[in-house]
């Protein structure tokens, strides 16, 4: 926001609440309010107010096509977020399941080439200067780019790494964000190894060679059938004292810990019953907390938080969003508010 105003040459007071003044206030954070006392909250909201303060910035874009083009790009900005999101936090993390890690990197990197490809001879995304298409999709991307996004990545997206380093070297951002920089080399969250030559596991070797060394010990060559079937009789009671001993194999089930933030249709929405409704999504591996928790958004409006610890191989949290997103009689979205494993 403070990029925004200061590329639209408007003034912006800004304010630090505490969280506890967070929590008690009924509107969404951030927002803005004007000097009507007309409340704008939503990140992208308030960035289109601010550039059309002063529509000689032309950070609307200029003409309806531009106009539309910025709205176009913002939204896909906003989307891209989430992924963003969840990419970074999996290297803050403590514990990563290392395939969805990089499948979610994976997923990122699909999706910025459609600015990649967007961006081939153009300097910024919508005209010929700066717009809040820039500012909304450059802070999204701006972690991605100091965490993950490394010089190999850049060299295959060139020209979404040229765009992004004009973009960080405005004066604006520099004044407001600080010195962005870009990673040399993509870090990766504990437990999520770069590719490597597979190497025989070292038990596995010792146990080729003990069997080998069994193999050695057998005569195959003898000429008792009294002797064979002695060494028969010595192979099986050896094999089944190994049993008695042999300690049951500890199978560990692969949990995480998945909060959602639910937001209903509208301010008339029940969530206690709309709560009940989720609880009630029955799936094998899948189990609820009977608690949640209802936080204000703005003008009377409430979320929905609730959780519930799944088994990796059994449920996809994927599909427990759209099966939420299924309630469309009273659910607007369904975000990730956590995915933790445990």
């Amino acid at each position: 926001m403070q990029i925004v105003a200061s590329l639209a040459g408007t003034n912006l007071e800004v304010i630090t609440v505490s969280a506890d003044e967070a929590k008690k206030s009924s509107t969404s954070f951030p927002y803005i309010k004007t000097a009507k006392d007309e409340i704008i909250f939503e990140a992208s909201a308030i960035a289109a107010h601010l550039a059309r303060m002063n529509p000689n910035s032309g950070l609307s874009g200029v003409g309806a096509f531009q106009e539309a083009s910025v709205n176009q790009w913002v939204a896909w900005a906003e989307c891209s977020g989430a992924q963003v999101s969840n990419v970074v936090s999996g290297i803050q993390g403590k514990t990563v399941d290392a395939k969805r890690w990089n499948d979610q990197l994976g997923a990122l990197k699909k999706t910025v080439m459609a600015l990649n490809a967007h961006l081939k001879g153009k300097k910024w995304i919508v005209g010929d200067k700066p717009t809040i298409a820039d500012v909304v999709a450059g802070v999204t991307l701006a972690p991605a780019f100091q965490l993950c996004f490394d010089s190999g990545f850049g060299k295959g997206h060139a020209d979404l790494s040229a765009w992004s380093e004009r973009f960080i070297a405005l004066p604006e951002v520099v004044k407001h964000a600080g010195q962005i920089k870009m990673c040399a080399k993509s870090l990766k969250p504990a437990g999520v190894a770069d590719d490597a030559p597979k190497t025989e596991a070292p038990a596995k070797a010792e146990k080729k060679e003990a069997a080998k060394k069994e193999d050695d010990d057998l005569d195959l060559f003898g000429d008792d059938d009294e002797a064979d079937a002695e060494a028969a009789k010595k192979i099986a009671e050896a094999a089944k004292e190994k049993a008695k001993g042999a300690k049951p194999k500890k199978v560990v089930i692969a949990q995480s810990l998945v909060m959602f933030e639910v937001k209903p249709l509208d301010s008339e929405t029940d969530l206690d019953a709309l709560a009940q409704r989720v609880i009630n999504i029955k799936l094998d591996g899948c189990y609820w907390k009977t608690q949640y928790k209802k936080e204000p958004v703005a003008f009377g409006i409430f979320k929905l938080i609730i959780g519930t610890t799944v088994e990796d191989e059994k449920v996809s949290v994927d599909d427990l969003v759209e099966m939420i997103e299924g309630f469309d009689d009273m659910v607007q979205s369904v975000d990730i508010l956590a995915f933790n494993k445990i």
